[in-house]
Parts: C-alpha cells; sequence; structure tokens
C-alpha cells in the first residue's frame, strides 16, 4: 500500500511517516523543503509546495492513501497567504486523488475551524464551521475541510481530524514559544487564567491518524458485507476532535512546566478586554507598515488564552478506537527531562 504524506518532514507529518516506515509501508513525501535523511531510507520525496496545482496532482499517482497534513499555519498574515495552500492545494489534492484513483484521504484539520469567540468547553463535533474569526487561518482550514468532507464517495473515503495543541518530543511550536516568550519578560497571563484547555500528545496523533485510514479501509470493506452482518456507523465524510481527553488549566500547566525547569512563574496579568484591545492595535500596526513576522499579540491569539477550549472525544474513542495512550503527566515529564538536558 502506497502512501503519500504531504508535509511530511514537520513535526505530525514526520512522525507519522516514521510509523509507516516502520510499518514496512512505501512512503511518498510531498514537502516544501527537502530531507535527505527520508530519501536515505527509502522515501520517494517529491519538493513541491501546495499550491504547485500541477505537482500537487501528479503526487496522487500510484497512491492508495494520503495523509494531508500540509497547511499554512500562523495566527497572523494576508489571507491570500493562507487561501493558497490551504484552499487551492486542498483543491488540487483533491482533483489528483480522483484522476489517480486514490481510495483514502486523511486531512489533518483543526479544532479552530468552529472558533466562535466563546468558550469551548465540552464542545463536540456538531458545532458548525466557522465564518467569521480574525486569523485567516482557520477561516482558511474550515473551507479546506468542508470541501473535503463534501468529496468523500464510493470510490474516495475522506476524513478529518481535529488535533488540538499537539506537543511532545521534538515540539518545534508550542512548547518553545511558551518558553521563549517567558525567559524574554512577554508572557502575561491574560484573562482570569483558570480557562481549560485540551492538548495531544504527538504519539497519540499519530496513533489517531493511522486508526482513522483503518476505520475507512473497514468502511470500504463493508462495502459488500451481507446486510445481516452487524455494521459501525461509517466515519467516512465526518470529522472528529482529537485530544488528550485530559483537559487542563492552561496557565497552571505553564507554571508547572516553567517550574520544573527552573524558569520563574508568571505574575503578571492583563485583562481579556485589554488584551484583545493591544491586539486590535497591533494588527492595524502590521497592516500598515512594514514589520516582519507575526504581531506580539492578536485578537485570535487573546481569545485562545484566556478562554476555555475543551472537547468531547467522545465521537473518535467510538467511531476510531481512539484511547490516547500517553497521558498528560507522562508526556510532561518525558518532555521535562528532555529539555533539561539540553
Amino acid at each position: 500500500m502506497t502512501t503519500l504524506v504531504t508535509g511530511g518532514t514537520g513535526f505530525l507529518g514526520g512522525r507519522i511517516v516514521t510509523r509507516l516506515l516502520a510499518e514496512g509501508r512505501e512512503v511518498v513525501v510531498m514537502a516544501r523543503n527537502p530531507s535527505p535523511a527520508w530519501e536515505a531510507r527509502g522515501v520517494r520525496f517529491i519538493r513541491a509546495a501546495l499550491d504547485d496545482a500541477v505537482a500537487t496532482r501528479k503526487a496522487c499517482a500510484g497512491i492508495e492513501t494520503v495523509f494531508h497534513v500540509a497547511a499554512r499555519v500562523g495566527v497572523w498574515g494576508r489571507y491570500a497567504d493562507y487561501f493558497r495552500p490551504n484552499v487551492l492545494g486542498t483543491r488540487a489534492l483533491l482533483e489528483g486523488c480522483r484522476a489517480h484513483g486514490v481510495k483514502r484521504l486523511i486531512f489533518t484539520s483543526t479544532p479552530s475551524v468552529v472558533y466562535n469567540g466563546r468558550d469551548l468547553a465540552g464542545a463536540d463535533e456538531s458545532l458548525p464551521l466557522t465564518n467569521n474569526c480574525p486569523s485567516p487561518y482557520p477561516l482558511t482550514k474550515a473551507i479546506a475541510e468542508r470541501e473535503i468532507l463534501a468529496a468523500n464517495s464510493e470510490t474516495l473515503r475522506t476524513i478529518a481530524l481535529r488535533p488540538h495543541l499537539i506537543w511532545g518530543m521534538g515540539d518545534p511550536h508550542l512548547v518553545p514559544r511558551i518558553l521563549a516568550r517567558a525567559r524574554a519578560g512577554r508572557l502575561r497571563i491574560v484573562g482570569t487564567g483558570t480557562n481549560r484547555v485540551d492538548m495531544v500528545h504527538i504519539e497519540n496523533t499519530v496513533d489517531a491518524h493511522l486508526l482513522a485510514e483503518a476505520a475507512l479501509v473497514k468502511d470500504q470493506a463493508m462495502r459488500g458485507a451481507p446486510p445481516f452482518e452487524e455494521k459501525k456507523a461509517e466515519v467516512a465524510g465526518r470529522a472528529y476532535f482529537l485530544t488528550n481527553g485530559e483537559p487542563v488549566v492552561l496557565w497552571e500547566w505553564i507554571d508547572n512546566l516553567l517550574a520544573a525547569l527552573g524558569e520563574p512563574r508568571i505574575t503578571r496579568r492583563i485583562s481579556l478586554r485589554a488584551a484583545s484591545a493591544v491586539g486590535l492595535a497591533c494588527e492595524a500596526a502590521w497592516r500598515v507598515l512594514p514589520l516582519r513576522g507575526e504581531p506580539p499579540m492578536t485578537r485570535f491569539v487573546a481569545a485562545e488564552l484566556a478562554k476555555d477550549h475543551w472537547f468531547d472525544i467522545s465521537a473518535a474513542r467510538r467511531d476510531l478506537g481512539y484511547v490516547p495512550r500517553v497521558s498528560m503527566i507522562e508526556g510532561t515529564a518525558e518532555l521535562v527531562a528532555a529539555l533539561k538536558k539540553k
């Protein structure tokens, strides 16, 4: 079974490739930057960006399963810069899947596709996709998810997974950003500091992606099963939240992580209203001035840092057989031990 992984040099994509190779699978990776390490292990590498429509379509030739992990991520930027890879790139991939007879497509989405500016406490998949968000990333991912699920058919089975705040060993985003801001004195508690959030360990996230593929395979196999056989609900055409199933008080978790690493706890605070006002001002400045990088605060980030964001994963447990095997305590201890060695 030949498998294509878009974004196969990233944190999640790379771990999926590693697991597939361990299973003896033939893997093709499509990514913007070359990876001699993958090629040395027999991985066929396609160097291309998602918005290279021709290369994206061609990458699907001879593929049975696609793990579509690649995306433009971030909290700030021009809408067009997100729309090209996240929407147009996904459309090109869907065209390639249809043209080359790909059987399965597993899409790595995000819980922010249901952003509504409010607390999300125990939210499930019944929430509507966002069409009003101050960040282009959730907006474009929501469009891509909608189109991928709409493309589900008898010949191409699709599914969307929504992992929330992926972290763990090798994380290049979440924990390094927290540590960098804390050490620079730029991290403040936003809001009351009591908001609960879900995270998901990288190994649990990989497990869920492979479980999703297995469920799609089973969906297709059951098409010809006799009518008297007991059949589970099809997972194809559906989206699933993925977390550790262990919501934490965000600022307590950050404080405990910093303390374990010998760093001072966060004591400075800012209200959500004030942080949102700062974010709005920063966004305006970044629009009109030649400033590089992301603003230090945006309205979207303020809401993410101050509001509840935890999700009901009972659907993933029931339909995919997903059971988080690396707990928050275990994963945090492993991460702290690794960071102390640096």
